[in-house]
């Protein structure tokens, strides 16, 4: 009798040749199937080990997985959670083989694995013949090759009960390669456990099977190491583009961008590219820009300056390729334009955007007023009376400016001939009157025309965060309603200010990653977490938000004359300059309201909070209510900016 001590079980196992039992069903123990040949077996615990299984190495050395040997266990290594198999994707609750990789395979499939490297064709098929992949499409689009981890339809298969399926074709492959890209050392096919990307098409496989040199961390996909030399896919080139296997670096003549072992090139342009820059789309429409923008190889500009990128502000290498709009000079790296699917959509040709554009602009040409009154002025007209939809009284234009007038379509001050209301005062700036009714916003993810309205209540908008009264352009889309205040939906990417003698460029919150942490010239306050206009040259920067649109004049109570905003110290100042009205210190070379009549001087926040507009009722939901609103800003914003003038106030006054 023969007798079998085993790591598994206490009592020796005595084994049977027996192939029917009378007592019924026997499961083995390790992997959990039918015994339906010779086993061993513990009589008094009625614990079965296939001959297989009961004979199975303690430990394995697979060659698809060469750094270490794997171990046999009766159980999971962890306390509470099953792993996973590597090979069949399913829960190990019973024997397991595990490498400290965390790679772990049922006993079962480890011994299959071992005959697809032996190719043992036979074994592996004596219960289910090789199958063509004409058989159930459906069915076969949805389960992966265990190998490659592509659809099955690619090409015919090989099935083991259910267990898993191979391609022919991988089934096929050699355990051992040599490959152009790595010449120094010899890829084999392995587990992908490093979880190491593959070095031409960049992407990571987590499961399957991989060429890999596991001394210099070098993994090429099985697809990847023998695709066609000739591309077949939808090229917006000309030209086809064949594969080039080289060990060097390249820079990319679509993206401008690195690439490595693998390129494809137009031997008629003499152009290098990566992949997946073959199929970029030649003309899109970018959130960022009202105008499509084209992919071009390079830009050539005859004035011999540099160019940044308009979205991350880098410098673009423009011998390399873009998106460029050449009416506007606007011009993008490749990635930033194409980095998040909802900012751009794809363009057959400029005719199909020529004929979109015209629809939208006919859109924008419906007015948001009638005309009452007009006069002739030689060639122009000039309408004096209108009936606006915002308001239920006619306006009328006026030059006759009063103290502290403000819009109330954009809450700014009124310095201009605008339209007022002869019975209540309401007034609007004469653009802000003659705001397109339709108008489509940028940075917005919702390209189509955002509609304009007069909430007639405090809403916050979208894109400056700011709580602000007055006009908003509000999305159409029932899953979105976002509310753009006036300003943010006419967004200029570059503006003068008087206080910097270069043109500024908007960062955008958005799509800023700050590196440094910089700091508002206007009010002293860090630009973490806000959009900035700023000159990288100088470094430079006003917050968007609301340094960026300060009154160029305001009132004080105790002053008779208005306060102009002031940008640099004359020398009739102080050497330690302090605010008038908190009587603090203020910080050197930042910005501040004075009146030159009387020599005051004060904070940013100190003079506008007393610009208010007077008090008026508004509806709010199904209510009425009385509420006084600071200039283009809420209270609360006001009382951030006084916040971060503090903290640096305060480290001036220590050393006062």
């Amino acid at each position: 009798m023969e007798v079998l001590r085993h790591f598994s079980h206490v009592h020796p196992l005595v084994f049977n040749d027996e192939r029917n039992h009378e007592s019924g069903e026997v499961f083995c123990c390790a992997c959990g199937e039918l015994v339906s040949g010779p086993r061993f077996s513990c009589m008094e615990c009625e614990f079965h080990l296939d001959k297989n299984c009961a004979e199975a190495p303690v430990e394995m050395d697979h060659p698809f997985h060469r750094k270490h040997n794997l171990k046999l266990t009766a159980s999971s290594p962890y306390v509470e959670v099953n792993p996973i198999c590597g090979f069949c994707n399913k829960k190990c609750e019973k024997f397991i083989y595990y490498c400290s990789c965390n790679l772990f395979f049922h006993i079962k499939c480890a011994f299959l694995s071992y005959k697809i490297l032996e190719k043992k064709f036979r074994e592996l098929v004596r219960r289910d013949a090789l199958v063509s992949s004409e058989c159930q499409p459906q069915e076969l689009e949805r389960v992966q090759c265990f190998a490659c981890q592509k659809s099955l339809l690619q090409s015919d298969y090989i099935s083991h009960d259910s267990r898993f399926y191979l391609h022919k074709k991988c089934f096929e492959l050699p355990l051992e390669i040599n490959h152009l890209s790595h010449r120094c050392h010899s890829l084999f096919l392995q587990f992908n456990s490093d979880h190491l990307p593959c070095k031409i098409c960049f992407e990571t496989q987590n499961r399957g099977l991989f060429y890999c040199c596991s001394i210099c961390k070098f993994s090429l996909h099985i697809e990847c190491v023998s695709p066609p030399p000739i591309v077949e896919e939808p090229s917006s080139h000309e030209h086809p583009f064949t594969r080039w296997l080289r060990a060097s670096p390249f820079n990319c003549d679509a993206c401008g961008t690195l690439g490595n072992y693998v390129s494809y090139i137009c031997s008629t342009c003499n152009l290098m590219v990566h992949k997946e820059c073959i199929s970029l789309p030649r003309i899109i429409k970018n959130v960022w820009h009202e105008h499509p923008i084209s992919h071009k190889y390079f830009v050539i500009d005859n004035e011999c300056k540099t160019q940044d990128c308009t979205i991350c502000h880098e410098e673009v290498n423009m011998a390399c390729g873009s998106y460029y709009c050449s009416e506007c000079k606007f011009i993008v790296h490749v990635n930033c334009a194409l980095q998040e699917a909802g900012w751009y959509y794809k363009i057959d040709s400029k005719d199909d955007f020529d004929k979109l554009n015209a629809m939208l602009e006919a859109s924008t040409l419906d007015p948001n007023f009638l005309v009452t009154k007009m006069i002739k002025d030689g060639e122009n007209v000039i309408n004096t009376e209108i009936k606006h939809f915002s308001h239920h009284h006619n306006l009328v234009l006026s030059d006759e400016v009063k103290d502290r007038m403000y819009c109330d379509g954009c809450s700014q001050i009124i310095l201009t001939p605008f339209y007022g209301c002869l019975e209540c005062g309401f007034s609007l700036h004469r653009s802000c009157a003659e705001l397109p009714k339709k108008k489509q916003v940028l940075g917005h993810i919702h390209q189509h025309p955002f509609n304009l309205i007069f909430p007639n209540c405090i809403f916050k908008c979208a894109f400056c965060l700011i709580c602000c009264t007055g006009f908003a352009y509000v999305c159409k889309d029932h899953s979105c309603s976002d509310h753009y205040c006036v300003r943010c939906a006419d967004i200029l990417w570059y503006r003068e200010s008087r206080g910097h003698e270069h043109l500024l460029a908007l960062h955008p919150r958005h799509i800023t990653n700050w590196q440094n942490d910089y700091f508002c010239n206007a009010c002293g306050g860090s630009t973490d977490g806000f959009s900035v206009y700023r000159c990288k040259a100088c470094n430079f920067n006003v917050h968007y938000e609301v340094c960026s649109q300060l009154p160029e004049i305001v009132w004080d109570k105790a002053d008779e004359h208005c306060l102009v905003l002031t940008y640099t110290e004359d020398n009739d100042h102080s050497e330690h300059p302090y605010c008038d009205i908190c009587e603090r210190g203020r910080t050197p070379h930042t910005w501040f309201y004075h009146c030159a009549n009387c020599g005051t001087a004060v904070h940013i926040p100190c003079a506008l909070g007393d610009q208010t507009m007077p008090s008026s009722t508004h509806s709010i939901g199904d209510a009425e209510s009385k509420y006084t609103i600071h200039w283009r800003c809420s209270t609360i914003f006001i009382r951030a900016l006084k916040g971060r003038i503090k903290e640096v106030v305060d480290d001036d006054d220590d050393h006062i």
